[in-house]
């Protein structure tokens, strides 16, 4: 099976560019090579089932069924009904994801599909290519000049934070020279200049999952179980087993994605725990910026000191 896959920032709130989007008859309006579109059957565009109809500047005629919506987390997918290059079995997505420490937005494109025998690798490219990253930068190009803004009102989360903290930043520096340093359970202490004596119990291997690290975050002795780590999609998580910090049930964890508009990372760590509302003033804004989003700089920050 092969998979298209384009991405980038885009420079504006994910609640400006949503709507832009989400539209599935809007393609005219931010696609390139797209000249006219409707929506069969008199449907609204955001009824999940409904069919587009739209024609390229080339005289092209393509038909893509959308299969789901989600306003949720700004999302959606859709297949081809009549398709625009000789793939079988294609599913696309297009999702945002806010970049919480600039205030803009990471975007990305992917489709799954088979190609016939002897085009292996043919329309990957040509997708990812012409199509997504295209696209991607005719959008960014219209974001420049019209500057998008919220709509009043307008929330993050439209069914709820997803996570205690959800926090995200766009690294400047290659997706697997930052996952090649994060991956590795004990050694946030090489590159944290608050953690010490970071090391793994019973000397396990760091990449163990039940394994767990042991180490001081300034003066506070705590204790850190991995959960999952998964080198396909770039992310860990970890539970504390020992903290003299007053929560509990604390689950954690960061995610990368490669930025293919420009060789860099975005990234994006969450966190679950259960605190008192009072301690939670502190704990939030604390764990948010001087553990997860300095973690993010700091690995910026050793990339270009290597370079």
């Amino acid at each position: 099976m092969a998979k298209a896959y384009a991405s980038t920032i885009l420079k504006a709130p994910v609640e400006a560019i949503w709507p832009l989007i989400r539209d599935f008859n809007g393609l005219p309006s931010w696609a390139t090579n797209i000249a006219k579109s409707k929506i069969e059957a008199g449907l609204d565009s955001d009824v999940v089932g409904c069919v587009r109809s739209f024609y390229t500047t080339g005289g092209e005629h393509i038909r893509e069924r959308l299969l789901g919506l989600d306003d949720a987390n700004y999302m959606f997918s859709y297949n081809f009904e009549k398709p625009a290059f000789p793939v079988r079995n294609y599913v696309a997505t297009v999702k945002l994801y806010p970049v919480t420490h600039s205030n803009e937005t990471f975007a990305e494109w992917s489709a799954t599909f088979d190609e016939a025998s002897g085009d292996e690798g043919k329309f990957e490219k040509l997708i990812s290519k012409n199509v997504f990253a295209a696209n991607w930068k005719n959008l960014a190009a219209i974001i420049k000049e019209k500057k998008p803004k919220m709509a009043t009102g307008a929330t993050r989360w439209k069914a709820g934070q997803p996570n205690k903290v959800w926090t995200s930043r766009a690294i400047k520096a290659p997706v697997d020279k930052i996952w090649s340093v994060m991956r590795d359970f004990a050694g946030m202490g090489a590159w944290h200049d608050e953690i010490t004596k970071m090391h793994m119990l019973n000397r396990a291997n760091s990449n163990k999952v039940s394994g767990v690290r042991d180490f001081y975050f300034g003066a506070g002795h705590l204790q850190e179980e991995l959960l999952h780590l998964n080198d396909m999609e770039r992310s860990f998580s970890y539970r504390i087993n020992k903290s003299e910090i007053p929560w509990i049930n604390y689950v954690s964890g960061p995610r990368l994605w490669p930025v293919t508009s420009n060789n860099t990372t975005f990234g994006s760590w969450f966190g679950d725990w259960d605190a008192s509302p009072q301690d939670d003033l502190v704990l939030i804004p604390r764990t948010e910026i001087n553990v997860y989003q300095k973690a993010f700089a700091t690995l910026e920050k050793l990339h270009r000191s290597k370079k």
